[in-house]
This record gives C-alpha cells, sequence and structure tokens, in this order.
C-alpha cells in the first residue's frame, strides 16, 4: 500500500498496465486475423512479392514489365506516388506564396481575385477537381490536331509532349560539378553569415553561390565538350514518339493536388505574414528600403516561423491525398496495391504495404521540416 501512494510508482504502473494492454489487444487482433485467413485458405505472408506480376503498368520511372514482380510493381507505384507528391509540394508552395501575398496586395482586383481563387479551390472536394482536370484534358484535340504553343511542344488529348535531352554518359561530370557547385554555395552562404554577425558586413550569398554552381557546372560542360542533342517529338501514325511525355492521368492530379492545396498554403502564408508587427514594416520603410525589399528581408523571414508549422500539415495532406489518384487511373501506389491484392487475395498484407509506406514518407517529410522548423526558430539570448 505504501508503495501505491508514491506517485511515481503510480505513473509506471499505469504506463506499463496501458502498454501491456495495447500490445495484447494487438496480439488478439492478429492472431484472430491469421485464424480466420486459415480457416478460410488463404494465403498469408509477404511471398507473392516475389511471384510474376502479370499486368503492365502505364507509366514508370524505372524500367519494368509484365513478367516482373509483384514486389517491383510495388516500387513503381511507390515511385509515382513520390515523384507527383513532391512535384506538387514544391508547385504548391510556389503559388500558394504567391496567392497569398496577393491576397495582402493594395491593388483591389488582385486581392479580389486572389480571394475568390483561395475561396474556390478550398471549398470544392478535392475528388471533383480532379474528375474535372482529367475531362479537361482529355477533351483536348487528338495528336493530328495538337496544340502547339512553341516549337517542339504538343499538347493533346494524351499529353503533353516536349523535347527531352539525349542522355550521354559524359553528363555525370556535369551533374558531379552541380552538385560541387551546390555545396560550394552551401558553405559560403554559411561562412558569408557567419562574417556578417562578426563584422556587420553582409555578402552576397546568393549571388555569388549562384555564380560559383553555374560557373562550375558550365565548365564540366565545356570541358566535355558540350555534346548536347535533343530528341524532339515527331508525329508517326496515330501519336506523337519521341520526347518526353506528360501523360493527362499524371498532369490531372498533379494540377489538382497542387492548385488545391496551394490555396490552404495561402492562407497559412496570409497569416503568416499578418502576424508580424507592423512595426517591424514601418521600420524598415523609414530605413530605405523598398516594399520588395521589406517582404524579402524583413518579413517573411519573421513569418517563416509562423509558416513552418502548418505548411508541415499541408505537405502530409498532398502526399496522403494523392492516393485519390486511382480515381483517374494514375498507377500511383494505391492503384498498384490494388492490382495486386484483387490477383493474389492477400488484401491484408497489401493494405499493409501500402499503410506503412504512406507512414514511412510523412514521417520522413515531417521529420525534415521539425528539423527545418528548428533552423529558422528564434534563438533565446
Amino acid at each position: 500500500m505504501r508503495l501505491l501512494n508514491n506517485r511515481r510508482f503510480r505513473a509506471i504502473l499505469y504506463q506499463v498496465l496501458v502498454i501491456a494492454g495495447t500490445v495484447a489487444v494487438g496480439f488478439y487482433l492478429v492472431s484472430n486475423t491469421l485464424d480466420n485467413l486459415a480457416q478460410r485458405g488463404i494465403a498469408t505472408g509477404l511471398t507473392f512479392l516475389g511471384r510474376e506480376a502479370g499486368f503492365d503498368i502505364s507509366e514508370s520511372l524505372i524500367d519494368y514489365s509484365a513478367a516482373d514482380t509483384y514486389g517491383e510493381a510495388l516500387v513503381v507505384g511507390l515511385l509515382n506516388t513520390l515523384k507527383v507528391s513532391l512535384i506538387g509540394i514544391v508547385l504548391a508552395s510556389l503559388i500558394g506564396t504567391v496567392i497569398g501575398i496577393a491576397r495582402l496586395s493594395s491593388n483591389w482586383l488582385l486581392a479580389r481575385l486572389a480571394t475568390v481563387y483561395v475561396e474556390g479551390v478550398r471549398n470544392i472536394p478535392l475528388l471533383l477537381q480532379l474528375f474535372v482536370w482529367y475531362g479537361v484534358i482529355t477533351a483536348l484535340p487528338s495528336p493530328r490536331q495538337a496544340l502547339a504553343p512553341m516549337p517542339g511542344v504538343f499538347l493533346t488529348n494524351r499529353g503533353l509532349r516536349i523535347p527531352s535531352i539525349d542522355w550521354n554518359p559524359a553528363y555525370w561530370l556535369v551533374l558531379a560539378a552541380l552538385f560541387a557547385g551546390l555545396v560550394g554555395a552551401f558553405l559560403m552562404a554559411r561562412w558569408g553569415r557567419r562574417r556578417h554577425e562578426a563584422t556587420g558586413r553582409p555578402f552576397p550569398a546568393v549571388l555569388a553561390g549562384t555564380g560559383l554552381t553555374l560557373a562550375l557546372t558550365l565548365a564540366a560542360f565545356v570541358l566535355i565538350g558540350a555534346p548536347l542533342a535533343l530528341e524532339v517529338p515527331e508525329l508517326k501514325g496515330f501519336n506523337f514518339q519521341g520526347g518526353l511525355v506528360l501523360s493527362p492521368e499524371f498532369a490531372a492530379v498533379l494540377a489538382g493536388l497542387t492548385i488545391y492545396t496551394a490555396g490552404f498554403i495561402a492562407e497559412i502564408v496570409r497569416s503568416g505574414i499578418l502576424a508580424v508587427a507592423r512595426g517591424q514594416t514601418e521600420a524598415a520603410l523609414s530605413l530605405g528600403l523598398t516594399r520588395l525589399q521589406v517582404l524579402r528581408l524583413v518579413v517573411l523571414p519573421q513569418a517563416l516561423r509562423v509558416i513552418v508549422p502548418p505548411m508541415t500539415s499541408q505537405y502530409l495532406n498532398l502526399t496522403k491525398n494523392s492516393s485519390l489518384a486511382v480515381a483517374i487511373g494514375y498507377p500511383d501506389l494505391i492503384s498498384v496495391a490494388n492490382t495486386a491484392i484483387n490477383q493474389t487475395g492477400q488484401a491484408v498484407e497489401g493494405v499493409a504495404i501500402a499503410m506503412a509506406a504512406y507512414l514511412t514518407i510523412s514521417l520522413g517529410i515531417s521529420a525534415f521540416m521539425n528539423w527545418y522548423n528548428r533552423k529558422v526558430a528564434l534563438v533565446s539570448r
């Protein structure tokens, strides 16, 4: 009885009991599921991942054929999910930032248009927007009547075709030089920041870093002989051949996710800017800075500390919302997993793999954004 009167002992005891209860419930659910599957003669385990898939996937970042395994098919679906999610995050961030700033513009028309955009896209279900974008893209002209907004670029109901660069093994040296330039720019920026803090003299880190990166990349390109060959799409038969293609499904998913998420990001950016005291802007203007400089050097760096946490949630939402791509036929992870489940009957394993993949991606994004949030956080002195 004396131990039960000890607050620390009770706290530990309650935690142990909760953990034990959770483990017991989990064990019961798993064992009950396995027993039911065994009674119905349904195979369990992950051995099906090594069997031949037997179905094609319309687009893939890696080489894939119907003769490959279910495991490779799921990897293709995962890469497609990552592709549309990462590109969508970048585009939604850019568009959302511009729209959020536009909502605070002194130009009445610009501010009202930004408001209409935000209120419109946020209040229409994402799935409906995906259907609309897919309908718009598939209603474009056929390849023989393709729209050509610029030479070598063709827009049809079968996707967007643009010229692509023929890969040359020597380009690895160019990529290495690009990476070295980025590393050098990062180190230069750190040095410039420390010098600024020590001496008060600013250093043009962005300009110097960009110049270093471009110089190294161009030097490597010239060193390998500047081989550059473009593969321009050409109409052959009923469709274009060659070049880089952006499928209607991918374009619709990317447009829907980007435009929808940008509406929420715009409000986050707007609220972050409004969270910065008005006196900061007035003080910066009194020093002779232009309004663009005030926004870039004073307001946005302070607003960023308010913006990052809710922005993380939007990035996670965009990644999870990409699973709606199955509704319009984009071969993402959910689409491939559904096909594998229908063919093998191993629904528990298929769903578990998809859940684990999305959980891993979400935790990765959260970890990166939390690290970045700590980097930009205000340090108490």
